[in-house]
């Protein structure tokens, strides 16, 4: 790796069912940007109809403004930064990419990922690879995920979620929080929630959320959830769930299907703040194996509402990005280093472990805790 010459922020193209945009946080906020430049980089942006910061922002702090979408005509050895999934054309990626892959656990469409880098000879910094030494994510949007699913879950229970209009200010949100329950709210009762994973970064930011809105709150870290199997009665006392773990391994299911048909059950109303539905890593898998969206956010079952989206801060749009883009340009100077000590050499590494020397079945074979440093196997979203 060397110090990149240019960096190229590409516009977003997450979309929901309905094809309007649904994301609109940004990696780099236009005064990190005009800092970097200050630093002698160059700064490419490309416009966005959606993006909370207009292009005028960048473009006063120094930033250059291009078409949205251009970021495949770059200049070689320009490094592409976003933040969701880039769109699936073209067939090879050639250049370095810094973006959230979700490409070592298997998940689905990772292979196809994989295979446009390997036949473009580009390079993939993940950014749930950008840890530190001990192996802790360095750039999350984990408070505001957290927050924000478990605003979503409070407004469900007392009928207020269609007041809910994306995307909003924290202000905003928390108004609507503080909102007493509606004549048709589904859980008008709902007064007390559970938050497993409570002391990672999703899970402060889920308790943050409740204590907003008044509601008590049992936090339970990785000790309780360790004999989770024991302990579902326990689970189903409460109003509200709150998912906020992270696993590279398997976890026993939070809820059985069978649990949601138990008449003593209170629990009415799940977030799934981690959204990850990969098999045996999905800890509601019993009952919820896909995410909802923005257009559909509620999953009906029987008196149980799920609530799984898997972009939350985005409704947050300017405090998830300010905090985010505070921990990326922090670490964007270190680009260069090739030891051990820098983030990007390492989330490199785990990149070329599967590209090009392991195949995607060799990598669902070996599961990536084979080739990251030791970590527990319930931990917390961050």
């Amino acid at each position: 790796m060397t110090p990149f010459p240019a960096l190229w922020m590409r516009n977003e193209t997450l979309a929901d069912e309905t094809g309007a945009p649904i994301e609109h946080r940004a990696p780099l906020i236009p005064e990190h940007a005009g800092a970097l430049i200050n630093m002698g980089v160059g700064v490419t942006v490309e416009e966005s109809s959606h993006r909370v910061f207009p292009s005028e922002h960048y473009r006063a702090v120094g930033c250059t403004i291009v078409e949205a979408g251009s970021w495949t005509q770059a200049p070689a050895g320009t490094v592409i930064i976003g933040l969701k999934a880039l769109p699936v054309m073209p067939p090879m990626l050639t250049h370095q990419h810094v973006f959230f892959g979700h490409a070592f656990k298997g998940q689905i469409g990772a292979q196809d990922l994989l295979d446009r880098f390997r036949r473009g000879g580009g390079e993939l910094f993940d950014l749930e690879e950008l840890t530190d030494a001990a192996g802790k994510r360095l750039t999350t949007f984990g408070f505001w995920a957290g927050y924000v699913g478990a605003a979503l879950a409070v407004l469900q229970a007392r009928g207020h979620i269609t007041k809910f209009r994306r995307p909003m200010t924290k202000e905003a949100l928390d108004a609507l929080l503080r909102m007493k329950p509606g004549e048709d709210a589904p859980d008008p009762h709902a007064d007390r929630a559970l938050v497993i994973g409570a002391r990672g970064r999703s899970g402060q930011g889920a308790q943050a959320a409740l204590l907003t809105a008044g509601i008590a709150v049992t936090a339970w870290n990785r000790p309780e959830t360790a004999g989770i199997a024991d302990r579902r009665a326990e689970v189903l006392e409460h109003s509200i769930l709150v998912n906020a773990i992270a696993t590279r391994g398997s976890v026993p299911p939070f809820v059985l299907a069978s649990e949601v048909d138990n008449p003593t059950r209170r629990l009415r109303t799940i977030a799934d703040v981690t959204c990850d539905m990969n098999g045996e890593l999905n800890a509601l898998r019993d009952i919820n194996t896909t995410t909802t969206s923005w257009a559909t956010p509620v999953r009906h079952l029987q008196n149980l509402d799920v609530i799984a989206i898997d972009n939350l801060p985005s409704a947050l749009p300017v405090e998830a990005s300010h905090s985010f883009s505070t921990a990326l340009s922090a670490h964007l100077p270190l680009w260069g280093r090739t030891d051990v000590s820098s983030p990007w050499h390492r989330a490199l590494q785990v990149y070329r472990q599967f590209v090009p020397t392991r195949s995607f079945g060799q990598m669902r074979t070996a599961g990536i805790s084979t080739l990251l440093p030791d970590v527990p196997q319930i931990g917390f979203a961050s």
